[in-house]
């Protein structure tokens, strides 16, 4: 009996310290590398190893993982630590301030709700058209500002929408009108119901308050016909269950799209930045990627997906009866005009547009506008005129133009204090330093994977694949790292794939971009998990949707990304990016090099 209780202390104890316990075991373990084998590829996969199990277990923060090259590399002998540290910012870092400039302006002044709040009294209460009303708000603003950013943004709105509906069911509707929208509660429902909808679940988001709907009194007949029409309570639990299966809907499809909106524009998430970057550093001579291209690509794939996800979302959580989409709008029943009425009560508590929200609307305007004609490509930009210099002005120098202008621009009159649009202090408060840490920690791992020659090692043993043919390389590429992607940070994913994938592309005489682009995009197919990437996380903090509510809707979506990105990059993909070209820009590989 003591030898049993003792192993069971002994278990919690290594349990409890398990992440020390890998912390210490995981350098030990791969030692032979640099100490057996010896060689500076040996030594380069030692630290690239220790850094991807690190960041994929997160047994220590991934910034601080990131800062690991700074450590290993000087001691290795790989890089000094001078060269080491000059790759930990550079313009990546630049354009990403300018970006968070712009969206802590945007969120400050209330421009989000605005954004995310008029899609959805345009599209109507029917539960559909309300799903895809959130969604298509959610994807825009993350197009702009970065996932997390969007999620958090548009969540309260959805969940005190979902209250609001709740709540005028509990006041009296019956339903009978509109089926499709069956939420009525009785007790038991609104029990089961009360913990998801309380605000003590939601402690990462600020609270506020709504307006709730009255439900005028019923004359005397009116109210004798209702009695008689009391639904049974077959017909209450259905509708409890479909309150409930509404909020699952709504609450991944917040997240979910929030991702497929990321990927539509280049500073729309991190991993595309980084593919930039990565692009400008390892390929100087590239000039085939700038926003407008991008863009090209990636919008039709965002919209399929966007729908498609709609689609699936909606049969998997409220129902297979697609009617409504070709069904015209008859007369609204009592329940689709308090809904109604919810919503655009929450609009116009937004009062007018502010100076501010115009001022912030116009920054944004120019600031694509200005990414879109730089260098569109079919015509010269405005980047030409600067004859001598067009390639010392980047996407960066934009964004941090107009962002540096919302520092001292006044927010208020000359009748009040001054005030600028944005405060250092909001700035810091909005800048994920985490993701600025970890993209330089990567790299300077890319860095020393071809200072070390890792890279052109890694290249000769991913030789065979080339006796496939490109789309399935391409496919493999894109299925190891939507898994991969599930259970590490998005970043962190793609900051480990494009040293390797560069040189296989290399190796297999095919366009970089035909691989790269493709496993990029597929870094934001996380949906799987509420760990998977921060925006699950948040919309899962609010306690509508469990684990297997997450699994299940992700394996569909995950499919509906991999299919909409393999059939953009085999179709407009090649025209728009010479995919079928070995480019000049790319170098020669040759397997017989010693």
């Amino acid at each position: 009996m003591g030898d049993r209780r003792m192993l069971k202390k002994l278990s919690q104890a290594l349990w409890n310290y398990h992440s020390l316990l890998l912390i210490i075991l995981t350098p030990l373990l791969l030692l032979p590398l640099p100490l057996v084998i010896g060689t500076k590829e040996a030594q380069c996969g030692f630290v690239l190893l220790l850094m991807a199990i690190y960041w994929i277990t997160e047994v220590i923060p991934l910034s601080m993982t990131a800062m690991l090259p700074a450590i290993l590399f000087p001691l290795c002998g790989i890089m000094s630590s001078s060269s080491v540290a000059k790759e930990y910012f550079n313009n990546f870092h630049f354009l990403l301030v300018g970006v968070i400039c712009l969206a802590t302006s945007i969120e400050k002044w209330g421009l989000h709700r605005r954004v995310a709040l008029r899609p959805v009294t345009l599209v109507g209460v029917n539960p559909a058209w309300l799903l895809l009303g959130f969604m298509s708000g959610c994807a825009f603003l993350s197009m702009w500002v970065q996932n997390t950013s969007a999620v958090t943004m548009v969540m309260p709105i959805v969940d005190a929408v979902l209250k609001q509906i709740l709540k005028a069911n509990e006041e009296g509707y019956s339903g009978e009108d509109n089926p499709t929208l069956e939420l009525d509660e009785i007790n038991n429902c609104t029990a089961k119901n009360k913990e998801t909808l309380s605000d003590s679940t939601q402690p990462d988001v600020p609270r506020e308050t709504f307006t709730s709907v009255q439900i005028p009194a019923e004359s005397q007949p009116a109210a004798d016909e209702a009695a008689e029409n009391v639904p049974t309570a077959s017909h209450r639990d259905t509708g409890c269950r479909q309150g409930r299966m509404l909020c699952k809907a709504m609450c991944i499809g917040i997240a979910y799209s929030s991702n497929i909106g990321g990927i539509t524009t280049l500073p729309g998430t991190s991993p595309n930045l980084i593919f930039a970057e990565h692009l400008n550093r390892v390929y100087p001579d590239c000039n085939s990627i700038n926003f407008g291209n991008w863009l090209l690509l990636c919008l039709p794939i965002s919209v399929i997906m966007l729908l498609l996800t709609w689609f699936w979302l909606y049969w998997l959580f409220i129902g297979s009866d697609f009617k409504f989409l070709w069904q015209c709008r008859g007369e609204q029943s009592e329940r689709e005009r308090a809904v109604k009425k919810v919503l655009e009560d929450e609009y116009k508590k937004l009062g007018a547009i502010s100076s501010q929200e115009i001022f912030t609307g116009v920054v944004f305007v120019v600031m694509i506008l200005l990414w879109l004609t730089r260098s569109p490509g079919f015509i010269p930009g405005w980047g030409s005129l600067f004859p001598h210099k067009s390639n010392y002005i980047t996407d960066a120098t934009v964004a941090l133009v107009l962002g540096v202008l919302l520092f001292f621009v006044p927010a208020h009159g000359p009748s009040r204090k001054y005030e600028s649009m944005i405060s250092w202090k909001e700035f810091q408060a909005s800048m994920p330093w985490q993701v600025a840490l970890l993209v330089g920690g990567g790299f300077a791992l890319a860095k020393g994977a071809e200072e070390s020659g890792l890279s052109l090692w890694v290249a000769r043993l991913m030789t065979p694949l080339g006796d496939l043919p490109v789309l399935a390389t391409v496919t493999i590429a894109c299925l190891i790292v939507t898994t991969l992607t599930e259970v590490t940070s998005n970043a962190a994913t793609i900051t480990i794939f494009l040293p390797i994938l560069s040189p296989l592309a290399e190796a297999i005489h095919v366009n970089p971009l035909y691989i790269l682009i493709p496993a990029t995009l597929c870094t934001s197919f996380s949906f799987l998990l509420p760990v998977s990437n921060p925006p699950n996380a948040v919309v899962y903090a609010y306690g509508h949707i469990t684990i297997m509510d997450m699994v299940k809707a992700g394996l569909g979506v995950n499919m509906i990304g991999v299919l909409a990105l393999l059939l953009a990059i085999a179709t407009w993909g090649i025209p728009l990016f010479s995919l079928d070209t070995y480019p000049e820009w790319a170098p020669t590989f040759n397997s017989t090099t010693p």
